[in-house]
């Protein structure tokens, strides 16, 4: 807002994008922070997972989806997905200067200044743990502590799948993280899928605690709204839900993650 006029694009929506499903948890956060705006989340389901590809691809895809929700009136880009994030944001925060970019990152910070034993494990795809924007966090933040990361390949399939409590999904975390158990009290979710699957990575670890970005992004992402006079003063806002997997079974599998406590 400016000399009491309200901004031009302050009534436009926030555009949310990640894989797949997982971002919802995301949204989540930022429908409980900014009830007041109009959210339009991307699924790219179709091409989900993003963790097992180039970061080049990572780039290309989300660059599509962030131009189209442009030309549709995004008012801001929030990547609700810790690989895009790692691979796009800078690149996406350039191409876009006009408009606030958010992303997410591995909640390292206050995993470690939490305390409790002397290791954290962080679960995240292979291409957040592989690029500089995880090792930068991890030298900044990793003194006192030892950070175990694990690719966990084949977890978002499980919850992209939307049965969480098939036996398999038990299995796949049997496979990444059993060994685990007993030895870490604080986990950190690195991929944005990983919240939906907090009780069965509790069942395979036991008493730990949960550490994800979710929050931070919906707190960076009213700061620049209000920075730029782009927060909406309103009522309830609207949420909608596409995918490049454009089936009802598909946005109906979006709605039900929206509605499920994670």
């Amino acid at each position: 807002m400016t000399d009491g006029v309200p901004h031009p694009l302050a009534d436009g929506f926030v555009g949310v994008f990640d894989s797949g499903v997982g971002g919802v948890s995301v949204l989540q956060h930022l429908v409980r922070e900014l009830p007041g705006e109009d959210f339009r989340y991307f699924g790219d389901s179709a091409h989900a997972p993003y963790g097992g590809k180039s970061a080049d691809e990572v780039y290309r895809l989300s660059r599509t989806i962030a131009d189209r929700m442009l030309a549709d009136g995004a008012k801001a880009l929030v990547i609700a997905c810790n690989t895009a994030t790692s691979a796009a944001a800078a690149q996406l925060r350039e191409a876009y200067p006009q408009v606030p970019v958010v992303g997410v990152e591995p909640a390292l910070k206050p995993a470690v200044l939490a305390g409790g034993s002397k290791k954290v494990l962080v679960m995240a795809t292979e291409v957040t743990l592989a690029l500089d924007k995880f090792h930068q966090l991890e030298e900044r933040w990793a003194q006192g502590a030892q950070v175990v990361p694990v690719a966990c390949g084949g977890l978002v399939e499980c919850v992209e799948r939307g049965d969480l409590d098939d036996p398999s999904v038990i299995e796949v975390l049997e496979r990444l993280v059993g060994r685990y158990r007993g030895e870490v009290d604080r986990v950190v979710l690195g991929c944005t899928h990983y919240p939906f699957v907090r009780t069965q990575i509790a069942q395979v670890l036991g008493d730990v605690t949960f550490f994800d970005g979710g929050a931070g992004t919906a707190r960076q992402l009213r700061r620049l709204l209000e920075q730029d006079g782009l927060l909406r003063d309103g009522d309830q806002g609207v949420v909608s839900f596409s995918s490049s997997i454009d089936t009802p079974a598909e946005l109906a599998l979006y709605r039900r993650f929206f509605e499920m406590p994670c």
